[in-house]
């Protein structure tokens, strides 16, 4: 279907609506709100006026109200000091886009950050807005509140919000990224052929882009409830540090999906360009960890974090007659890449003393692999964990109790080498 034929489109509105409605139970606990503007909402200043495909003029990062973002963003090494809020769901940094019906990324050239890109509509009566507003110096949220979708359709809304935090306290030009979702009640306008929204982000340069799962699939309707990369449905967080991808440092390694029901339990999806160039993964807490490759290239050599007790780790492998791990009797080195003899597809490492008590944070035990060919690389890295009753008294090994996680979830990652 095509938008300039709209008038007739709203006489199929009725038979339009069984691909683009979803549930209405809201998550309203995630919203960032409560701070002054020009409006009561809550929300801050009116972004624009009600329209279909619209969009804000361009706004300077360090001139909005007291906001900080003194070096701009550094999105995928391009520095930007100003933005555009285009109506359906999404910002832009080259200019303004009114295109209502979302395309995969990536996109060559429009780089977006959009929690929500959909066809949007916010011209009826019963219509909400969107909003742009700074609850402190750090801190930009933009708050699609109760909008509707193409051709004036207000039963039901959606209500989501991006929010951009500056971290120059880790580099000129970092931020990190939120998308918060309250209520997604649909997922497509009448125009859009049934094309459902998509979430994520895009460089533009075809090669940097993160898709959130479950993107132009019925399934995003449940992105206000289902599984986030934070442990709390509804919410999603992305660090960009230098400009670059998660998983090209140490301090910025790709995170999984986290299911709170299955803390354990860590299933990874991305794409390998160079082989030989470390992908760094991390999962939470463990004195061991499984890391097993369910499809694509086979695990090369791996670099385990220094700064455990004696800084050595067993190596387990893989028995496929025995159906069970073994160990090698080899002792990995923290900080120092162990090379593979031969490419593995799972080996285990143990050794994590149970007086460390890790704790479920991103930076806990994050891992660097690298891969014997290029391609998409699904994989689980699963924690061995101990229950400990009493956390003063640690108990000896032999009375702990061993588990082992299963996956869960998926994250999809393209990842492509700097």
């Amino acid at each position: 279907m095509k938008k300039s034929s709209r008038f007739s489109l709203s006489l199929l509105a009725s038979a339009a609506l069984a691909f683009s409605i979803s549930s209405t139970t809201a998550n309203a606990s995630v919203l960032l709100s409560g701070w002054e503007g020009s409006t009561e909402s809550g929300f801050g200043n009116l972004a624009m006026n009600g329209n279909d495909d619209g969009s804000s003029g361009a706004i300077v990062f360090d001139a909005f109200e007291s906001l900080a973002f003194d070096s701009g963003v550094n999105f995928f090494g391009t520095s930007y000091d100003r933005f555009f809020i285009n109506n359906n769901g999404n910002i832009t940094f080259n200019g303004t886009v009114s295109s209502f019906t979302p395309r995969p990324f990536p996109i060559s050239n429009q780089p977006m950050i959009a929690p929500f890109w959909g066809d949007v509509d916010t011209r009826c009566a019963e219509c909400g807005d969107v909003f742009i507003g700074s609850p402190n110096e750090n801190t930009l949220v933009v708050t699609w509140n109760d909008v509707g979708y193409y051709s004036q359709n207000s039963n039901p809304t959606n209500t989501f919000q991006l929010v951009l935090i500056d971290r120059e306290d880790t580099g000129a030009g970092n931020f990190d990224v939120e998308f918060r979702y309250e209520d997604i009640g649909w997922t497509s306008g009448s125009a859009s052929n049934g094309v459902p929204a998509q979430a994520g982000y895009d460089a533009g340069d075809g090669e940097n882009f993160f898709t959130v799962p479950g993107s132009q699939t019925a399934a995003i309707a449940d992105i206000d409830e289902s599984n986030s990369n934070t442990g709390t449905p509804g919410i999603w967080k992305f660090a960009i540090r230098d400009g670059v991808l998660p998983g090209d440092t140490p301090e910025n390694p790709i995170l999984p999906i986290v299911n709170p029901e299955t803390p354990t339990d860590y299933e990874f999806e991305f794409s390998i360009d160079d082989p030989d160039e470390l992908v760094f993964i991390d999962p939470d807490v463990a004195v061991g960890y499984d890391y097993i490759v369910n499809s694509g290239p086979n695990i090369a050599s791996v670099l385990l974090p220094e700064g455990y007790d004696d800084n050595m780790f067993d190596l387990f492998l893989w028995d496929n007659v025995l159906m069970d791990w073994f160990d090698t009797g080899t002792d990995i080195t923290g900080g120092e890449e162990y090379d593979f003899n031969t490419p593995v597809d799972r080996f285990r490492i143990m050794g994590i003393d149970v007086s460390n008590m890790l704790e479920p944070t991103p930076d806990a035990f994050v891992t660097g692999l690298t891969f014997d060919g290029s391609g998409v690389v699904n994989m689980n890295q699963n924690a061995v964990t101990v229950f400990v009753p009493d956390p003063v008294s640690v108990p000896t090994p032999n009375t702990l109790f061993l588990m082992l996680s299963a996956m869960f979830a998926t994250l999809v990652i393209r990842k492509r080498k700097q």
